[in-house]
């Protein structure tokens, strides 16, 4: 592929998942206001907070290593950007994808929880540490039973690794009951990975003040910020690629339905937030371990034999 036209893509796949994210989270704040029988805030809000804290002073705590501490958002930006590119390319063009990618991006979208523990640790503030171990166990409990749905939705279909063969063979519906349960699984997965409740252990602000975004102001908070909000984006696309026939804009009727499935995998996951307390790390741990995986082999299991 033509280096203009992989820079070009990369520039257009962040900055339309950028203002995707922000879009999915003033509806998720907007649904969040009607649950709870308030208006809410105007569309544009995300955006003014995002340049808001891009105009801030960046404070460095004289305690925390500043390598670390400013360049964990970055990474973790970097990260969801790339993944977001592949994701549409892909999705735009399911021949163009790579062997492997499916790998490549599961991979890619564990970096920005990595990215954080990194902050966190590096921030020197306790509570940042509580924070970034929580996150670390977290990734330790979801990711199993994340990767084992996804093993689910590839042998349930096309068998292959690449998201461009999972998108053709799939068909726009959910075939096996292997990928209905696997998908079921990573709506939970998808959940955690957000730091959604329940499943906002990391962050806690009513326990530890926001974890390991403690010490964050300024610029690299709106980094971290911008970050969560493609993460917002990207996670539900990549769902939909693997177990749901991906994504197509070839006629009006099929964008809309596009649109549909991205809209209700967002929905439910912000009616999931509002409607439950907040998991104790202990009990998290025994729902992804003691829940969610057995259920993910089942579906493995399920799926290998279809």
């Amino acid at each position: 592929m033509n280096p203009v036209l992989i820079v070009l893509a990369f520039i257009a796949a962040t900055v339309g998942t950028l203002l995707l994210g922000l879009l999915s989270k003033w509806i998720d704040r907007k649904v969040t206001a009607w649950v709870q029988w308030r208006k809410g805030p105007p569309w544009y809000q995300p955006f003014a907070d995002a340049l808001k804290l891009l105009g801030k002073e960046t404070i460095v705590p004289e305690s925390a290593r500043m390598t670390g501490f400013l360049f964990s958002p970055l990474l973790g930006f970097a990260a969801v950007s790339v993944a977001a590119t592949i994701l549409w390319v892909t999705n735009f063009n399911p021949e163009s994808g790579f062997v492997g990618d499916t790998i490549v991006v599961f991979y890619l979208l564990t970096i920005p929880s990595l990215a954080l523990i990194l902050g966190g640790s590096a921030s020197g503030n306790p509570l940042a540490a509580v924070g970034a171990a929580r996150e670390m166990k977290l990734i330790i409990a979801y990711e199993l039973p994340l990767l084992i749905a996804v093993l689910a939705a590839i042998f349930g279909s096309s068998q292959s690794f690449q998201l461009g063969s999972l998108i053709t063979d799939t068909s726009g519906i959910l075939p096996t009951i292997g990928c209905v349960l696997g998908f079921i699984i990573v709506l939970f997965c998808i959940q955690a990975k957000l730091g959604l409740v329940p499943f906002d252990i990391a962050e806690a602000g009513c326990e530890i003040a926001s974890g390991p975004y403690i010490e964050y102001s300024g610029a690299a908070l709106a980094i971290l910020y911008l970050t969560k909000a493609m993460l917002l984006a990207v996670m539900p696309i990549f769902a939909i690629t693997v177990f749901w026939g991906g994504f197509s804009f070839s006629s009006l009727p099929v964008a809309a339905s596009s649109l549909g499935k991205y809209v209700l995998i967002l929905v439910v996951l912000i009616l999931v937030r509002n409607t439950n307390p907040r998991l104790r790390i202990d009990h998290a741990l025994r729902f992804f371990w003691y829940v969610l995986t057995p259920l993910a082999l089942l579906a493995l299991v399920f799926s290998i034999q279809y």
